[in-house]
């Protein structure tokens, strides 16, 4: 590492400098990973930066809201954005630069070129959110053209993401490796989300129940119940607890994310439950893995 334990990381918001950032540590030989986020940083973020620094002499950290992923209607005005305490929490060394684009300086004037991730995109929350993966895909294609990393490492907490991430670098062969970062969880099991800034003080006392009912869904997956039957009791117990519409609970092939037969799995073979439910006006989604 290069900064002290109280040095702040450099800020970079426009691609002309961040290019030249890139282009001056490729020369000194140092590979650079990329941890893009929207803001609002969390222990699961930083977790993922650590992943970064662990696997790159250089760490450069995105923060931008970005609104292609946004339908009307939805939060990207009230998105939390708290730039100052995203920095300082990126300070010591954690990040050598964090990247802070304006919306023209990811979107010029007249743009209208767009990356998409058929198939991948159109599954699971593809399908509530159906602009969503698109918007995700063009801009951390343009994300990586602009940070030119080694390697990205994103979260298995948004696997789908994930899954639609790695399908782009190997379709369009970015030169860069993709790292998965394990979620980081409350201590009742919450998966760790800017969105869970939303919940009330009750909702969040209830929030727990989705870590619970994919957790009991995977023992009985992997003891070989029918998952038409383990998921039906999920997403039963999910409207127990208070969660007032669940948009799926489902179990799928790791890789394609299509959904699996309804037999019992395979001895040996791995697959991923995967939730989504609204608590009050709070979308939370997670997922686990199973194996058999």
């Amino acid at each position: 590492m290069n900064s002290t334990t109280d040095e702040l990381p450099r800020i970079v918001r426009t691609r002309a400098e961040m290019q030249a950032l890139a282009n001056q540590w490729k020369q000194a030989g140092e590979t650079a990973g990329f941890v893009p986020t929207m803001g609002a940083l969390h222990e699961g973020h930083l977790s993922l930066v650590d992943i970064a620094r662990e696997n790159a002499d250089r760490v450069v950290v995105s923060i931008f809201v970005n609104p292609t992923q946004f339908a009307p209607g939805e939060d990207f005005d009230t998105y939390p954005r708290r730039e100052a305490e995203d920095i300082a929490k990126l300070a010591g060394g954690r990040a050598d630069a964090v990247y802070l684009p304006s919306v023209t300086e990811m979107y010029p004037d007249g743009s209208v070129t767009n990356v998409r991730v058929e198939s991948l995109s159109d599954l699971l929350d593809g399908i509530y959110r159906p602009h969503f993966f698109y918007g995700v895909s063009t801009v951390v294609a343009r994300l990586f053209l602009h940070v030119q990393p080694d390697l990205a490492v994103f979260g298995e907490k948004d696997y789908q993401q994930l899954q639609i991430i790695r399908r782009m670098v190997r379709d369009l062969g970015f030169p860069l490796r993709i790292i998965g970062g394990a979620t980081r969880r409350d201590a009742d099991g919450l998966a760790q989300s800017s969105r869970n800034l939303y919940l009330s003080a009750g909702e969040r006392r209830t929030a727990g129940a989705v870590f619970a009912a994919l957790h009991r869904a995977s023992v009985r997956l992997a003891n070989g119940a029918l998952p038409s039957e383990v998921l039906a009791e999920a997403e039963a117990h999910l409207k127990a607890s208070g969660f007032g519409k669940v948009d799926y609970v489902t179990l799928v092939a790791p890789d394609t994310l299509q959904a699996l037969p309804d037999r019992p799995l395979p001895e040996g073979s791995v697959a991923r439950l995967l939730a989504a439910a609204w608590l009050g006006r709070t979308r939370l989604i997670d997922n686990i893995s199973v194996t058999r």
